[in-house]
């Protein structure tokens, strides 16, 4: 839904389905939505997570720049309201397992002009999506390393999403991320690119990050994190129980 795009002109999407995993289907109306989009689309959620979805959160522009890690200036606060603005506007049809949530990503937000203090609601309808199973913890260090390069921080996002990541095509990459590229040569010289990138930021971090393409076909390694690698504890005990 966030694809790896560059700045400037957005295309509008009436009603297409977008690329998305097996078990989840997407279809999504509105401007295209950037990495800067879910930067601040996270922010909200990490500030909200300790509430129930529905109710009010509040704080500041200059709290929620700071999330993202950006100053508090006037032209930072106004792509702040443009970002929000576009997240209350567009309308979502998600599809995941048994549920299905038709809505907007932000259900209402408000702000005080003077204070700068914002008042930002998320749909309870929205819960079913964020069980303990369907969501990923992301690295914000190593995303804000990443500032400035979109495939590079789609890449880092979308492999955090998996606990043990099988080979996938270039040509797949492509169309997950929503790559506007149109000639595929190029696009797999900026995604080596981007994959040393996600590589150098996450070794700063402590994060065990390895790449290798061969052919068309992208392998990579990475450590899995807390319950990433219950789960894969869970998955070998059942094998050898199943060997047994």
């Amino acid at each position: 839904m966030f694809g790896a795009i560059a700045k400037g002109r957005r295309r509008y999407i009436n009603g297409e389905d977008l690329a998305a995993i097996d078990g989840v289907t997407i279809r999504y109306k509105g401007e295209r939505l950037d990495q800067g989009d879910l930067d601040v689309f996270e922010s909200v959620l990490h500030a909200a997570r300790l509430q129930a979805l529905g109710s009010q959160c509040r704080l500041t522009s200059y709290a929620l720049l700071k999330l993202i890690g950006k100053t508090d200036t006037g032209k930072n606060r106004a792509t702040l309201h443009e970002r929000i603005t576009r997240l209350r506007a567009n309308a979502v049809e998600v599809r995941q397992g048994r549920y299905c949530y038709i809505g907007g990503l932000i259900a209402a937000a408000a702000k005080d002009e003077e204070t700068q203090e914002w008042v930002i609601e998320l749909d309870a309808k929205l819960r079913p999506l964020f069980t303990a199973d369907q969501f990923t913890q992301v690295e914000w260090a190593v995303r804000h390393a990443l500032d400035g390069q979109p495939l590079a921080q789609w890449l880092h996002g979308f492999y955090a999403s998996h606990a043990k990541p099988f080979p996938l095509k270039i040509e797949t990459l492509h169309r997950l991320c929503g790559s506007e590229a149109t000639l595929m040569s190029d696009y797999a010289k900026t995604l080596r690119k981007a994959l040393d990138a996600v590589a150098v930021a996450s070794a700063a971090h402590g994060e065990g990050f390895r790449y290798d393409i061969r052919g068309d076909l992208v392998h990579v390694e990475k450590k899995a994190q807390g319950a990433q690698r219950r789960h894969l504890a869970k998955k070998a005990v059942k094998s050898k129980k199943h060997r047994g």
